[in-house]
């Protein structure tokens, strides 16, 4: 097999997915190929990249090439510019294109939301995570570590938030919230030592704790006081992130675009929607709020494209193909 001159090999790599996609130079994507999770903090890197290999290895033998011109990879557990670079070194020793490049995957969420490199992405999922750029190439972004690095929030953080609350509602240390029945409700418990129990033991399985998000939010909606709160300061740190990205970019005074993504920024929660607007609308006025619902591979292809001076009928083609894949306009 050939290689493409001038094409890109777009990777977006999350926690739980990773999807990749061989675009010409011209913008039309030769192949696709989907696999597991990236996770090299658990793995190590060489196990990881290996595991994404075999993604790559699919994507090529479905465009019938072997190599691009550029690989642009947009990673989890990239967080900090060393890990990029060791990511960076483990990819391009892997002969998958003549250059390539590593970015914290909240890069691909921002950049399929924006017509050219500029704005600001918070993507809250399992955790939450807030990046800027400008087409200058100047970037702002945070740790993301969590809680080490400052941060509060994400799936996981909210489920642990409410199971405090609702712990402490049960035993009389907080006050009441129905978080103390609708949380172990959701497992079929009648109460909250019986759900600590159940977790402690392993008789519910630690990675089942990010279902209690949603039970969060219903609680919520039924206008439970703490389980609002809880959204409340979601919203909070949100836009806190968000505004420290505009100021660090010189964007604050600009209208901007402020791009949402992730699993529960991109559900359609009213309060939390409602909140993160009316935020906004105090402390950066001028940006504009947007959920990206475009899939974040395709934001890697773009930034791949962008790196390989690819004209804007390029970007425009391989947006219509994902967008058309899933059935909805560009963002």
């Amino acid at each position: 097999m050939t290689g493409v001159a001038g094409g890109v090999l777009a990777v977006d790599a999350g926690n739980s997915k990773t999807d990749v996609a061989v675009v010409a130079a011209d913008g039309r994507v030769l192949g696709t190929a989907r696999g597991g999770g990236f996770r090299p903090p658990a793995v190590g890197v060489e196990t990881a990249v290996d595991a994404l290999g075999e993604v790559v290895a699919r994507a090529f033998t479905a465009a019938g090439v072997g190599a691009v011109g550029h690989v642009s990879a947009c990673l989890a557990n990239a967080d900090l510019p060393v890990e990029e670079e060791q990511l960076a070194a483990a990819l391009q020793a892997r002969g998958w294109g003549t250059t390539v490049e590593v970015r914290n995957d909240t890069f691909a969420i921002l950049r399929a939301g924006v017509s050219e490199p500029r704005g600001v992405a918070v993507v809250c999922g399992a955790g939450i995570n807030c990046v800027g750029m400008r087409p200058d190439g100047r970037t702002a972004r945070f740790p993301a570590l969590g809680r080490i690095s400052g941060d509060w929030g994400g799936g996981w953080g909210l489920a642990e938030e409410a199971l405090w609350w609702a712990a402490r509602a049960e035993d009389g240390r907080g006050g009441p919230t129905e978080l103390m029945r609708t949380l172990p409700a959701h497992f079929g418990l009648g109460s909250m030592y019986a759900l600590i129990e159940a977790l402690h033991l392993g008789h519910v399985e630690h990675d089942r704790r990010h279902e209690l998000t949603p039970v969060l939010f219903a609680t919520a909606e039924e206008g439970d006081q703490v389980a609002r709160a809880i959204v409340d300061r979601l919203a909070e740190e949100v836009v806190a992130m968000a505004v420290v990205a505009l100021t660090r970019l010189e964007l604050l005074e600009e209208e901007v675009p402020v791009l949402l993504g992730g699993g529960i920024l991109a559900a359609g929660r009213l309060q939390l929607d409602d909140r993160v607007r009316e935020l906004l609308g105090v402390r950066a006025p001028k940006a504009v709020a947007r959920v990206v619902t475009a899939p974040p591979v395709l934001g890697a292809a773009l930034l791949g494209l962008d790196a390989v001076r690819a004209p804007s009928a390029a970007q425009g083609r391989v947006r219509g193909h994902f967008a058309l894949r899933a059935g909805v306009g560009a963002s």
